[in-house]
């Protein structure tokens, strides 16, 4: 078993330095993010699942140069990781979604798919106004 070759690692970090025991990493398929310091929790994100990027930089953050970086997934156990008080939140942030969009071309995951609120998965621009049924046929 290789160990995995991680593109990008960084902690949470307090007053712009890494004084936590939360650590994020970022590989070629995953995100990963690992709290704790007796007890270590592990969570990860298959970057193919990723849905949609967020940035927010408060005052405060921006202070200390860091941001949240917060990742919306379909994953059923993480639908939504936040990447708390990372270095360079801007580059982080392009560098998940350059990462995600190679996992879905690699998957050949069609762009067109947008998650309805409801679950379902509906294709945009298959049936746009029902202008493909003839009136006859409603009867």
């Amino acid at each position: 078993m290789e160990p995995i070759e991680y593109l990008w690692k960084d902690r949470k970090r307090h007053f712009g330095l890494p004084l936590s025991f939360t650590r994020y990493s970022l590989s070629e398929d995953r995100l990963f993010c690992e709290t704790g310091f007796l007890n270590i929790k592990a969570d990860e994100v298959l970057l193919y699942r990723v849905r949609d990027l967020e940035l927010t930089i408060s005052l405060g953050q921006r202070i200390f140069g860091v941001g949240t970086v917060c990742v919306h997934s379909s994953d059923q156990s993480i639908p939504h990781l936040d990447l708390k008080n990372v270095k360079h939140p801007r580059e982080v942030k392009e560098l998940i979604h350059q990462k995600v969009e190679k996992a879905k071309n690699d998957r050949r995951m069609k762009s067109m798919e947008v998650m309805s609120n409801t679950g379902s998965v509906s294709h945009e621009g298959d049936f746009d106004d029902m202008d493909h049924f003839d009136d006859d046929t409603l009867d």
